[in-house]
């Protein structure tokens, strides 16, 4: 069974000593004398000095973009002027001014910062090392995961203190309109880039155009985050493939000789904004990015995140990764400069690439003890959590076995120290979300304001699911470590089936469901079921030969506890089906679905038909909207402002029901492995 993958993320991984804590050297020296220490970067041998102003008239002047302008200007009946000024006016919106003097005001800033908010920020110098090399050879990306605002400049800011070259980072646009701060960030590196452009052909054109010119001229590594928006339920999100695209094109037509792509995993024992994650998710609007807003936020100083690691993977030749998965002389029949399609060849690798990094930012984050306790105290009743307590002595206990379980399974951990002191120091740092009191851990719910009115039944279970959410984002951080084995626990337990052939097809229909929900590299089916087959036979839960996967007596507790861990998601899909199939629902849009899948949810938990609060969360029931687009059960069509989606009941009814073990996968209309 092979594992390149997994390998070629853990360059810098072999032991902890390899992280260095950087703040440690901040509090015994002058904040003043790092920021305006003497910086000497060794940047790409291969690219001429460009300044931004160079760089902009490179892009606006480009024979690419003279064309898209010609074809919009007789597509529209503008003039050709009229396009290029607009073409200027996005230029200017979008590009990066990158300064030092500002870069040395953010240093100053963030260093304040990160010694109030974290005891430690650890970074790998093996992976630094790396990076500092492939610089110098190709134009570099980086490929960070997005969980915290505190992503967006650190590193940076760790780049800067090694004297390392500085990237120019893709950002959205809302940061570009704070006060201030959008012009801060703007001449500390970053690019704006508009939500949704949609059909904006220019738009397009001017954006692709900027950051293949950065990388065709070498002029910085850039730094964008694969995932496209910063994750509300710090799970890793479906890749977004259209900046991707951008990167890859220069070495797919042949302009540069390699990129190379670089993962870095950032993990946090706490996130600065747990509270108000779990709030979205429960459908309190997003505060919009201002200047006050991060001002107001300021109180946020006065708590304890705990440490912070940055982890830079192995520097990946996209030369090597793409040989034999696309050819490049298809690129030759056609002059570089005119727009091309991408062809099904490209977009699939494409597609396998960012996949691929975000496996490998997961493989490289490191998993707090909050994490595995997170995932136990999930598995609770939840009158146990927030009436009669969970025994501490029975989570600590409990803790250390996920604890070698996790270790087993191949995760890199962050725990140091004496057990009890691990376990206690970490209830303490999480007092936001659990109490201990006399001997047992409840739930935390939020301090009552002063009411006139008592507290309705539906305003409890909120108030339950804002802390289940804020429990469940943290153990969503270590799921891709058991998601492989738990689908086939499931399946076990779903089938009562021990033919290895079954429940294969099982496997492959969770992963199908569930595709949009965990991170599966696209083709991988087999392997993966041959890892989860691997992984339940090293924890001792199961016995295989080449016909059938049977049980084994020691493994029941590793099997229901990874079978509980996906039981949340199961339920929360089945809401979803039952409400679909309710009479009155045939055609819909977002916005009138998640809430009444959520009032839903609300009358089956107070009813105590339902058991997690998690089927509240707008980022699951979307995730099952997108599974039954790629299942054919829902339809998308664009009727109005509004994506209208379809629904097909039937379809909706078998999914299910075969959910739920009472069909067998292969009764779907199509099979789910055929598909993938």
């Amino acid at each position: 069974m092979t594992h390149t993958y997994r390998d070629s993320g853990r360059a810098g991984l072999k032991n902890e000593e390899d992280f260095v804590d950087i703040l440690e050297e901040r509090r015994r020296s002058s904040d003043l004398g790092h920021a305006f220490r003497s910086f000497n970067p060794h940047p790409y041998q291969g690219a001429a000095p460009c300044s931004t102003a160079e760089l902009n008239k490179a892009v606006l002047e480009s024979q690419y973009l003279r064309y898209v302008t010609k074809e919009i200007a007789m597509e529209t009946g503008s003039s050709v002027e009229e396009v290029q000024e607009e073409a200027c006016g996005i230029m200017e919106e979008m590009s990066q001014n990158l300064q030092l003097g500002f870069i040395r005001l953010m240093g100053y800033t963030l260093t304040k910062v990160l010694k109030r908010l974290f005891t430690s920020v650890f970074v790998n110098m093996e992976g630094l090392n790396t990076l500092q090399q492939a610089i110098q050879e190709t134009p570099v990306i980086l490929m960070p995961n997005h969980r915290s605002y505190v992503d967006f400049l650190v590193i940076s800011y760790i780049l800067f203190t090694y004297d390392i070259p500085l990237p120019v980072i893709a950002a959205g646009i809302p940061l570009a309109g704070m006060k201030m701060v959008g012009e801060i960030l703007r001449r500390s590196g970053a690019f704006f880039i508009r939500r949704a452009i949609g059909s904006d052909k220019l738009y397009w054109a001017v954006l692709s155009e900027y950051v293949k010119t950065i990388i065709r001229k070498g002029h910085a590594p850039m730094e964008f985050y694969v995932e496209g928006l910063r994750s509300r339920t710090l799970k890793s999100l479906m890749p977004k493939l259209g900046m991707m695209h951008m990167v890859l094109e220069p070495y797919f037509k042949g302009e540069v000789f390699d990129v190379t792509l670089v993962p870095v995993s950032i993990s946090y024992d706490r996130v600065l904004e747990e509270s108000l994650l779990a709030h979205e998710l429960l459908g309190v609007p997003k505060p919009k990015e201002s200047t006050t807003g991060l001002l107001k936020a300021s109180k946020v100083l006065q708590e304890d995140y705990g440490t912070m690691h940055v982890n830079f993977g192995h520097p990946l030749s996209v030369r090597q990764l793409c040989q034999g998965k696309i050819n490049r002389c298809q690129y030759n029949l056609i002059p570089r400069d005119l727009p091309q399609r991408p062809t099904a060849e490209a977009q699939a690798c494409v597609s396998w690439l960012a996949h691929l990094m975000v496996r490998l930012q997961e493989e490289g984050s490191l998993i707090s003890p909050w994490s595995l306790m997170a995932c136990l105290l999930l598995q609770a009743p939840i009158t146990v959590l927030t009436e009669e307590g969970l025994l501490w002595q029975q989570l600590t206990e409990k803790t250390l076995w996920l604890r070698k379980l996790a270790l087993d399974y191949g995760a890199r951990l962050n725990w140091h120290g004496q057990d009890s002191d691990v376990m206690s120091s970490t209830m303490a740092l999480h007092r936001s979300v659990v109490h201990h009191k006399a001997g047992r851990v409840y739930l935390v719910q939020e301090e009552e304001t002063v009411r006139k009115r008592p507290i309705s039944p539906e305003e409890g279970v909120i108030k339950i699911a804002a802390a289940v959410l804020m429990l469940a984002s943290y153990r969503n951080q270590a799921l891709h470590v058991f998601v492989r084995p738990a689908l086939l626990a499931t399946a076990i337990h779903i089938t009562k089936s021990t033919r290895r052939d079954e429940l294969f097809t099982f496997f492959c229909f969770l992963q199908e469901l569930f595709s949009y929900e965990f991170i599966f590299i696209p083709d991988k089916l087999s392997q993966n079921f041959e890892e989860a087959c691997f992984l339940l036979k090293k924890c001792g839960a199961v016995h295989l030969s080449q016909q059938e996967v049977t049980l084994s007596d020691t493994g029941l507790e590793a099997l229901s506890f990874l079978q509980a861990l996906l039981q949340p998601f199961i339920d929360s899909y089945q809401v979803m089906f039952r409400y679909l199939s309710e009479d009155g629902v045939h055609v819909f849009t977002e916005k009138q679905v998640l809430p009444a899948v959520r009032n839903l949810a609300t009358k089956l938990i107070l009813s105590g038909e339902l058991h997690t609060y998690e089927a509240l969360s707008s980022d699951t029931q979307k995730n099952v909207l997108s599974a039954l687009q790629r299942l054919e059960a829902v339809t998308k069509f664009k009727a109005s402002e509004q994506s209208e989606y379809k629904v097909n009941k039937a379809a909706v009814k078998r999914i299910g029901d075969a959910l739920l073990g009472k069909i067998l996968p292969q009764m779907l209309q199509t099979t789910p492995d055929a598909r993938l």
